[in-house]
């Protein structure tokens, strides 16, 4: 999955309107508080396929002749097909993601679906109103993920109502026995239960196939086998950057008087918006923007939307890159410290579902139904829209460069995805901000209130690495990473 042509051209108008507005001095504040940037960035729409089974009965006497439901005439059927068509662009109108609905088909027949076979969808959305089980047997052969959605009292009523999980998805056994289906993509009247769903699956289909730049390489923290394992899962392209390579462009940019001017006038104006308190030089800062726009440019070079960092404790050409992936996740990008595949798949589904930046952090020990999480380059655009109130500091270990102390919104619902060495079994908590501590650790903190029980949270913690984002995306993110494999535990809120 790359980032468009599109998304290239709007990359050079960026780059000359700052380059405009520093050779007419023109204030860069206005540009940087105009209308947020788009959080999805590369994003492709997800192609839904609507599809109505059925059956049409004809009485025959002294004997049972229909299935349970209300549709099994032409004309309910035609009733039908209208009313999908309302509820389909409703639905559309009402989606906070890129979703395209493909023409309504109608199915009274398992030959009917190798029709569907070739269409350009990613996902069936079944309106299961009747037909026999080979129908929906033959949709799940098509290897899309399914919704299937069924009537009890939003409209005439389904036969699938009543048997989708016996004869289906259980396939007349008490175990589930569909691949491409469960009893999780089984909705109830619920519109939007569908959509979330839906947003679960545009998600996903925007991290298959992700190209991302690794500067140093790919990586994983205590853990070798995670590139693969993400290529395994996630199909994710890792485009690397050797670190000597990223050395001699930023000496190059160096000596590049246009680059230095632009990155210096970046800096000023960062400096002076509202909500911005600094404790480090404005040149530090100035080295952060010049790195950014270096790894925005790789990013269009190779056609990614991503990048991540490998041996950067150690600076690359004296620039710690904490700021500029701060920098670079508030522009709507993917930006991720120290390469770690362990986490960053988990980084990239979150972003497109939640459509705003993740926190890419390090765990500390739950206590007292609170825990905290730090690292040197968190998102100042948690929000996906607002840019929160931050305190540039050095990064904490070298005390060196530029990073951000955000001061995270008190209150607020979040996600913490707590990925798996493994990439078999991942964690999601739900808690709220309840402090934004100021300790000797990275310098972003964030103190999380946790909705489950310590206990469960301490028993239950894998891997190290972590992925917060803003509101509450653990259904989302379960579901969409339980087609590839991985099952998201959900731990209850406590007592």
């Amino acid at each position: 999955m790359n980032c468009t042509e599109m998304k290239r051209r709007e990359f050079l108008q960026t780059t000359a309107t700052i380059g405009l507005a520093a050779a007419t001095g023109a204030l860069w504040r206005p540009v940087w508080a105009a209308q947020p940037p788009n959080m999805r960035v590369g994003a492709s729409d997800l192609s839904v396929q609507p599809v109505l089974t059925y059956n049409l009965s004809q009485r025959q006497p002294a004997r049972s002749w229909r299935n349970w439901g209300d549709i099994q005439t032409e004309e309910a059927v035609a009733d039908e097909v209208a009313r999908i068509e309302r509820e389909l662009k409703a639905l559309a109108g009402t989606a906070d993601f890129g979703l395209k609905t493909l023409p309504l088909a109608k199915v009274n027949a398992a030959s009917q679906v190798g029709a569907l076979k070739d269409a350009n969808a990613d996902a069936l959305l079944v309106y299961a109103s009747g037909g026999g089980t080979d129908i929906l047997v033959a949709l799940a052969a098509l290897g899309k993920p399914m919704v299937i959605f069924v009537r009890d009292k939003s409209g005439p009523y389904y036969l699938w109502h009543e048997i989708v999980d016996s004869r289906f998805v259980r396939s007349h056994t008490d175990e589930p026995k569909q691949a491409n289906a469960g009893l999780d993509d089984v909705v109830v009247d619920d519109q939007g239960e569908i959509l979330w769903r839906l947003r679960a699956l545009f998600g996903l289909k925007n991290t298959i196939g992700r190209r991302i730049i690794c500067v140093g390489g790919p990586g994983g923290w205590a853990c070798p086998q995670a590139p693969e394992r993400a290529r395994q899962r996630f199909q994710i392209e890792m485009v690397t950057v050797p670190i000597p390579d990223v050395n001699a462009l930023i000496e190059s940019a160096r000596k590049d008087t246009a680059a230095v001017a632009e990155s210096k006038s970046q800096a000023r104006s960062y400096l002076a918006a509202e909500g911005v308190t600094s404790q480090i030089t404005e040149d530090a800062v100035a080295e952060a923007f010049l790195l950014k726009n270096i790894f925005r440019e790789l990013m269009t070079k190779h056609n990614a939307c991503a990048v991540t960092t490998n041996g950067c404790m150690g600076s690359y050409a004296r620039i710690m890159p904490c700021l500029t992936l701060t920098l670079t996740n508030d522009d709507g990008y993917m930006a991720y410290c120290e390469s770690d595949f362990v986490n960053i798949p988990a980084g990239i589904l979150m972003h497109y579902i939640a459509n705003r930046p993740t926190y890419f952090c390090n765990p500390t020990f739950p206590h007292n139904g609170r825990m905290l999480f730090a690292h040197c380059t968190a998102p100042r655009r948690m929000d996906g829209e607002m840019l929160a109130p931050v305190t540039l500091v050095t990064h904490y270990e070298s005390d060196h460069g530029a990073a951000t102390h955000v001061h995270f919104r008190i209150g607020q619902n979040v996600t913490v995805i707590k990925p798996d060495f493994e990439a078999k079994h991942w964690l999601a908590l739900t808690g709220k901000v309840a402090d934004t501590p100021f300790l000797a650790t990275c310098r972003a903190q964030i103190e999380i209130g946790l909705d489950a029980d310590t206990q469960e949270v301490i028993r239950n913690m894998r891997g190290f690495h972590c992925q917060i984002a803003y509101g509450d995306w653990t259904r989302e993110v379960a579901y969409a990473a339980r087609k590839v494999g991985i099952e998201v535990q959900r731990l209850p809120k406590a007592a």
